[in-house]
């Protein structure tokens, strides 16, 4: 069982005031009248202070007796001001000595904090070193009058016969469709083959279960996954059974879904980050689909991340967990390691079957052989298979790690980065315009390099925009797509083009792409980032399960160097044996998942601070602080960073310790805060 997964019961969060039971003292005549039964409300209430993280009782008057119920909006006079809070429960006599007061005003009687949602947010709180109030902003929408006085829709019914073809192909694929029939309990790693429906499956499973009358959460990236899984879902359990989550949609739509969801109406649920603490009524499955995408983290406080989220949930539900991707994470290796889940994976047979051809170039490849292909800064071998593709009236697909024309530039004579001299900010180079710096804007017409003088820039790597403008000159009459920030396409159609795109960004073709160019790939490898071997290997297998298989002419060119593990792994089309190797070094270096590690980021003294009263248990490790940015010429820096490690087995130990540390240094009214995060997913 992984650590983290014991959840916390409700009554144990601590109550304000001493220790002295008894019940509230009768209100005198014109006063008002507390409520006959149960009359204490404890009550979260919405302060972002970490140390009243923690329950406090008011009287209920008798007029809101009926509409103050657990889970309900209210509004509290605290600290002298009036706040919102939610109503955790009702009791009949509180432990508090002095004179309680009263609620203010029942906001809403809605109750949109159930038991099972509670717990959860609280659990989420004690793992991240957070506090619940920061967990409830995060899993409970913003309210919206209009959508809460709509009547509930009744719960819709599923009855759909699902077959096990399309989970047969692999390994434990048909057992696992059987235990979610069976309303068993089972916890997936799935490996998707190239080419797979993947939709399909995962709303197979989730109508399975919808089918034994209990509830599924599927949680994807973004919102082209998000259409692609709430359609296959929609066409097995039809349009009823199916709400879809996003922070795309306006507040009264996604407050109208979200309320569906709560009061039961809707047994499957499918949405984007936020939806990993939908309150599906019975739960009976939580999938996550490429887990080690950086969207699943949420960016606020205390940045949970939805693999994570959804584990606790399985635990504490005792539900069915998969966690889906065409590549796997070393966290998802940690858990299949841990016997807590199976793998799920095709078999080698039928890997063969639906895998296209790979072939890897370096970076010193042979384009002298074709004008077109040095025009198009392509290696002869790319070069060949998009002629190929083009010729078969297929799409290509060509994935470039950046954006923009000339994203970074260096000296052509001794490859020093290139600088702004007034901020040091990188200089890039934008179309038709002079270099110019991508943090001030500063244009830069007067280039000289500090290490050797010269006053020659050259392309580092060359962005999306530049690499289309390339590819339409070296293969005229051919149409050229791009696909990034700016517009993300959800597909293309079965005929020739050049679809030029950012890792991410690859759209759909319609019967697959005749080929991939998976250009620059030293540009991702090479980034300086514990996780840069893993997350260009989930790059290049995303891309890359969009090709056609190789009996159908399908092919792939990675631009890296074929010795390489990550590409070693997508040759090979195994990513499990790359997560074996990633979690394995992990455990040699001491970084996470192998254990858990904090980030502590803020000024250099606020840092010292809070390390100083930090009460780690004995296992505790700290490495750091480091300057952080731009340093004087002394080495110091206006931010500081340092990393705390434990052994998984404390790492409850550590978010505790982090969480008290905090509270202090809040409760002491420190100036400088300091920015704490466990598990982050840069650490380098």
């Amino acid at each position: 069982m992984p650590e983290g997964t014991e959840t916390a019961a409700l009554w144990d969060l601590p109550r304000a005031g001493k220790p002295a039971k008894g019940k509230p003292k009768a209100a005198r005549k014109g006063q008002q009248q507390p409520a006959a039964a149960d009359p204490i409300a404890r009550i979260v209430v919405d302060v972002q202070l970490a140390h009243l993280d923690r329950t406090f009782d008011y009287q209920v008057p008798e007029k809101f007796d009926a509409d103050a119920v657990p889970g309900a909006r209210v509004r509290v006079r605290f600290a002298g001001q009036l706040v919102d809070g939610f109503l955790i429960e009702r009791a009949g006599t509180t432990e508090h000595t002095g004179r309680l007061a009263f609620l203010e005003r029942v906001t809403s009687a809605e109750p949109v904090l159930g038991p099972r949602l509670a717990a959860l947010a609280r659990t989420v709180a004690e793992r991240y070193g957070g506090t619940l109030i920061d967990v409830l902003r995060l899993a409970i929408p913003p309210r919206h009058a209009k959508a809460e006085a709509e009547p509930p829709r009744p719960r819709a019914s599923v009855s759909v016969a699902v077959g096990d073809a399309g989970w047969a192909r692999y390994q434990r694929g048909a057992a696992f469709l059987e235990a979610l029939r069976g309303n068993r309990q089972a916890h997936a790693v799935w490996q998707a083959l190239p080419g797979e429906d993947w939709p399909a499956r995962l709303a197979e499973a989730a109508v399975v279960v919808a089918a034994g009358g209990r509830g599924a959460v599927l949680v994807v990236p973004d919102q082209r996954d998000l259409a692609r899984v709430h359609g296959a879902c929609v066409a097995l359990a039809g349009n009823d059974a199916v709400v879809a989550l996003s922070a795309d949609l306006g507040p009264a739509e996604r407050y109208r879904r979200w309320l569906a969801v709560s009061r039961g109406s809707a047994p499957i649920v499918v949405g984007t980050r936020a939806t990993m603490f939908a309150p599906v009524a019975d739960p009976g499955l939580f999938v996550v689909w490429d887990d080690g995408d950086d969207l699943h983290v949420d960016p606020h406080m205390p940045y949970p991340q939805v693999r994570d989220v959804l584990t606790l949930r399985a635990h504490a539900d005792k539900a069915s967990l998969v966690i889906a991707g065409f590549a796997r994470t070393a966290e998802a290796q940690l858990l299949v390691e841990s016997g807590w889940a199976h793998a799920v994976v095709p078999s080698r047979e039928d890997l063969r079957k639906a895998a296209p051809r790979v072939t890897p170039v370096g970076e010193d490849f042979d384009v002298a052989r074709d004008e077109a292909a040095r025009v198009a800064r392509l290696p002869a071998v790319a070069f060949e298979a998009a002629r190929q593709a083009l010729s078969a009236e297929a799409p290509v697909l060509v994935q470039v790690p950046r954006r923009g024309y000339v994203p970074a530039l260096a000296c052509a004579q001794c490859r020093t980065p290139a600088h702004c001299r007034r901020c040091a900010g990188p200089l890039a180079l934008s179309d038709g315009q002079p270099p110019h710096c991508r943090w001030c804007g500063a244009p830069e017409g007067n280039f000289r390099c500090p290490s050797c003088g010269s006053v020659r820039l050259r392309a580092v790597v060359v962005g999306s925009k530049r690499t289309a403008e390339e590819l339409g000159r070296a293969f005229p009459g051919v149409a050229v797509r791009t696909s990034g920030a700016q517009e993300v396409l959800a597909t293309v159609p079965a005929r020739p083009a050049l679809v030029v795109c950012t890792p991410g960004a690859e759209p759909v073709a319609e019967d697959g792409y005749g080929a991939a160019l998976l250009l620059d790939g030293w540009a991702l490898l090479g980034r300086q980032d514990l996780r840069a071997a893993e997350e260009t290997l989930r790059r290049w297998m995303a891309a890359a399960a969009l090709v056609r298989p190789s009996s159908a002419g399908g092919r792939i060119v990675v631009g890296a160097d074929a010795s390489l593990t990550a590409v070693q792994a997508l040759v090979r089309w195994d990513p499990a044996w790359h997560a074996e190797r990633e979690l394995a070094e992990r455990r040699e270096l001491g970084f996470p998942p192998a254990v858990r590690m904090a980030s502590l980021e803020g000024t250099p003294s606020a840092v010292a601070a809070l390390l100083a009263e930090l009460a780690l248990p004995p296992s505790g490790e700290i490495l750091g602080p480091v300057p952080l940015g731009s340093v004087d010429d002394e080495g110091r820096a206006d931010r500081e960073r340092a990393l705390v490690r434990v052994p998984r087995s404390d790492g409850r130990a550590l978010a505790s310790a982090l969480a008290a540390a905090q509270a202090q240094r809040v409760a002491r009214k420190e100036p400088d805060p300091v920015r704490m995060q466990l598990d982050p997913l840069e650490l380098i």
